[in-house]
């Protein structure tokens, strides 16, 4: 029989590092096929689920729900069906030393016509039947769906395939048989879940690369991978971080373990600073670990200031109010707000960039040919912002639709990269929570973000008369690098009039 093959988690999309093991859809012992669902994990990204790249038996499971495992670390052992399967991935094929006579003696190869070492004598049919089912086993294994994972596949459908090595000697070649299931090594499993930086041929695998790259601000879409085939290596970030501005890192301080007396004492169930019993400990992890780091960064890189002002929405409830009444499929309040806001950066496209720091320490300002509108949206998981992308393409019912779908999808915890991290202005309803106010965080590594408060009932002048309108609060937060406040304030009053006015401004969209 052979030795179980080891699955490590692969890289399930954007550089992640760890995923948070959620459940197990299969057993020790049970038989698995390729690209059959064999656990569910949490990433900081979203929930999904992970193919086997292997069909066999379970032989073992690396880890319990509720536990984090690395990218790159054991996640599920898979014990091969049939008993002609390629060789266990043990030994890494570059420090394979150059085949002899008696090594090839030695070795577990099957043998094939036409090589010198072949076995004397008919093959019987049991043999035959056995190399057969092998063959079959190995075509299914190579072949795969290609079915993507959030920037992982198996094998197939994306050319997101093992690589093999040619042999080093006549004496080592095999057969049309065992040429279709070469020896793997260690680092031919690892390019199964290789992270492919987008836009470049290079290549990270070790999570700790991407782990540093990441604690220190470095891109790896800049890096051109000194190793195999472009491979990104620890040097070559260290080489980048050499060159680059220091990189601020407060994010680690607060969740560093408290050290000396005070470990001992809150181990013992007391804080030690308080007195107090300690009620419970919850890791940082998942959704609140990505929050964290990066409202964290936004608040060390970013200089921003705040402006606000309050609106009456009395015009923009009454419009939708008649909509209604003709029996018209009415967007949503936030959707006429984000068709004001993208027609609002379309006149101010100061507020819809991004300042990038390159390798010497200089900065420029990126500006974007169209606006991808986050919006923040609370889950069981924390809070995201998913991204309509093209926003300024839609209309505010175009905008509602999607809105709503992206909504749902961030609650499933289905969704993607693309649409969590691809934003270039995000915008806040907040008064969904009953406040009028709040001086957001900006979303890094965007440069502004606008808040919009609840509506409530306010005494306001119209026509010199004092009389009751709807009113709510709109807030901005800029990043003063990227403009003034005339920019920020000229952006504000023109959302804020249109929602004064919206049929005026809709006219014009």
């Amino acid at each position: 029989m052979s030795e179980p093959r080891v699955f490590l988690l692969p890289d399930l999309g954007e550089g992640l590092t760890e995923a948070e093991l959620v459940s197990w859809h299969v057993s020790v012992g049970d038989e698995i096929a390729v690209d059959q669902p064999i656990a569910e994990v949490e990433t900081a990204k979203s929930a999904v689920e992970v193919p086997s790249p292997y069909a066999g038996i379970v032989a073992e499971l690396h880890g319990k729900p509720g536990e984090t495992i690395d990218v790159g670390k054991p996640l599920i052992s898979v014990t091969p069906l049939s008993t002609g399967v390629a060789a266990p991935v043990s030994a890494p094929a570059d420090a394979a030393p150059a085949p002899s006579p008696e090594g090839n003696a030695a070795s577990s190869m099957p043998s094939g016509s036409g090589r010198p070492d072949a076995t004397p004598g008919a093959a019987s049919s049991a043999a035959v039947a056995s190399e057969t089912a092998a063959e079959t086993y190995r075509e299914e294994e190579k072949a795969g769906s290609g079915n993507v994972l959030i920037g992982y596949g198996t094998p197939g459908g994306h050319g997101v395939a093992r690589r093999t090595r040619a042999p080093k000697s006549s004496v080592a070649v095999a057969d049309r048989s065992d040429s279709a299931a070469p020896e793997l090594s260690k680092e031919d499993e690892l390019a199964l879940m290789r992270t492919r930086v987008p836009g470049k041929l290079g290549a990270v695998i070790s999570p700790l690369v991407r782990r540093m790259a990441r604690e220190h601000g470095v891109d790896l879409g800049d890096i051109s991978g000194s190793g195999d085939s472009g491979l990104i290596m620890r040097r070559d970030v260290e080489a980048a971080m050499k060159t680059a501005a220091p990189a601020a890192t407060p994010e680690a301080e607060p969740v560093e373990a408290p050290s000396g007396p005070v470990e001992s004492a809150e181990t013992q169930g007391r804080d030690a600073r308080t007195g107090l019993a300690v009620s419970a400990r919850i890791p940082v992890r998942g959704v609140r670990k990505a929050v964290a780091a990066n409202m964290a960064r936004s608040r060390s890189e970013i200089p921003e200031a705040t402006v606000w002002v309050d609106v009456d929405a009395t015009a923009l409830l009454e419009l939708r109010e008649g909509l209604k009444a003709k029996g018209a499929e009415v967007p949503g309040l936030l959707a006429f707000i984000a068709r004001f806001v993208t027609a609002g950066l379309k006149r101010y496209p100061e507020l819809n960039t991004r300042i990038e720091t390159s390798g010497d320490g200089s900065q420029e300002i990126v500006s974007f040919d169209g606006v991808n509108l986050g919006f923040a949206a609370q889950t069981g998981r924390g809070l995201v912002v998913p991204s309509v992308r093209g926003a300024e393409k839609l209309s505010a019912r175009e905008l509602d639709t999607e809105i709503r779908r992206l909504t749902q999808v961030a609650r499933d915890g289905k969704a993607t990269p693309a649409e969590l991290g691809s934003g270039t202005f995000t915008l806040n309803n907040y008064g969904v929570f009953g406040v009028d106010g709040s001086a957001a965080i900006i979303n890094h590594p965007e440069v502004a973000i606008l808040g919009v408060g609840r509506v409530i009932d306010k005494p306001w002048v119209v026509n010199g008369e004092l009389a009751v309108r709807k009113v709510t609060e709109l807030t901005l937060t800029f990043d003063h690098r990227v403009c003034d406040g005339g920019t920020a304030g000229g952006f504000l009053r023109f959302v804020a009039d249109a929602i004064e006015n919206p049929q005026g401004l809709l006219l014009d969209l």
